[in-house]
């Protein structure tokens, strides 16, 4: 009997357990998984910093959902090795982030990005190699005031993940141990890259709209303008999402309910924009235009989104703002 390369490598490490998790980025994002591993992993769960970020981390560590966390707090350097590094920094951030990944990861480290968007396995898969990558998405209603964060439990889905290939892998099975017992929900995906482009639809749909009108979440269901900008929007990443394979026409457009959404509740972009942060709609409007032009696809509302977003950004940083 042939054994191929790939089942050899799948029966060596047919019950390899991840010990060690390194979480890179500590915002609405990374500490929702900081908090549901904390117990699990205790030590064996390590915040990535440096210089004095280190140091305020280790002393006053996190404060997730009113409960305070202290955290084992390494260097890249030292935390090299870990069987799985989560990468959950702010799109801007992430080129500057590459350096750490790179030394954080060793021969056998499982790469994840739950960031949002379409394209950060590969910027990170170029400078490490793809073959660490596990291509992962996450949906969760956070909010991040100062150094304090707070999910919604009863609206968060928490982490999908899966082999590009839809194959139930050894890095597949380990992940799924290491959150079974744990405080994070997981689902595992054989069908991960339409999860990640369809949640970068609603992404581009929901978030952007209400940022430009400042308007929360009920704008969608009482205002039939800014709802048809969110369907434009949409259609613009369903139609980029063929042109390179994806078919995401039948994903179920989000709805409002407000039973367990407020009709105030402001998304990411909105709430960066609030806090007079720079948003990631780079990540958003900017890497679909970029892909509609190298594909020919026409992307005009998301062109002038991002203008508009990126002006409110210039505005909050003082360049125009003449009151």
């Amino acid at each position: 009997m042939i054994i191929s390369n790939q089942q050899d490598n799948e029966m060596e490490h047919l019950n390899k357990r991840i010990q060690t998790v390194a979480v890179l980025g500590a915002g609405a994002v990374g500490c929702y998984l900081i908090a549901g591993l904390a117990a699990k992993l205790g030590e064996n769960l390590w915040i990535i910093a440096e210089g004095s970020r280190k140091e305020r981390l280790k002393k006053e560590g996190l404060t997730i959902n009113d409960r305070q966390l202290s955290l084992c707090v390494k260097t890249p350097q030292e935390a090299k090795g870990a069987d799985l590094l989560i990468v959950a920094v702010k799109y801007g951030s992430l080129e500057g982030s590459l350096d750490a990944i790179e030394q954080i990861v060793d021969d056998e480290t499982i790469v994840m990005s739950v960031m949002n968007g379409v394209d950060s396995e590969e910027i990170i898969g170029h400078r490490i190699g793809m073959q660490h990558m596990m291509y992962s998405m996450i949906k969760i209603a956070s909010e991040r005031t100062g150094h304090c964060v707070r999910f919604n439990p009863e609206v968060t889905e928490g982490v999908y993940f899966g082999e590009a290939d839809g194959s139930l892998s050894w890095r597949v099975a380990a992940i799924e141990s290491l959150f079974n017992d744990s405080g994070v929900r997981f689902h595992i995906s054989e069908d991960i890259l339409k999860k990640i482009w369809a949640k970068y639809a609603l992404n581009i749909s929901m978030n952007l709209p209400q940022a430009i009108v400042g308007c929360g979440l009920g704008g969608y269901r009482d205002s039939a303008y800014v709802m048809d900008i969110s369907t434009k929007l949409k259609d613009e990443v369903v139609a980029v999402a063929l042109a390179v394979g994806i078919d995401i026409r039948e994903e179920k457009a989000a709805s409002f309910d407000s039973r367990t959404v407020s009709p105030k509740a402001r998304f990411s972009t909105l709430q960066d924009l609030d806090a007079k942060r720079h948003t990631e709609v780079d990540m958003f409007s900017g890497v679909l235009v970029r892909l509609g032009k190298q594909l020919g696809i026409p992307t005009p509302y998301n062109a002038l989104a991002l203008d508009i977003i990126k002006a409110l950004e210039e505005k909050n940083d003082g360049r125009f703002d003449y009151q």
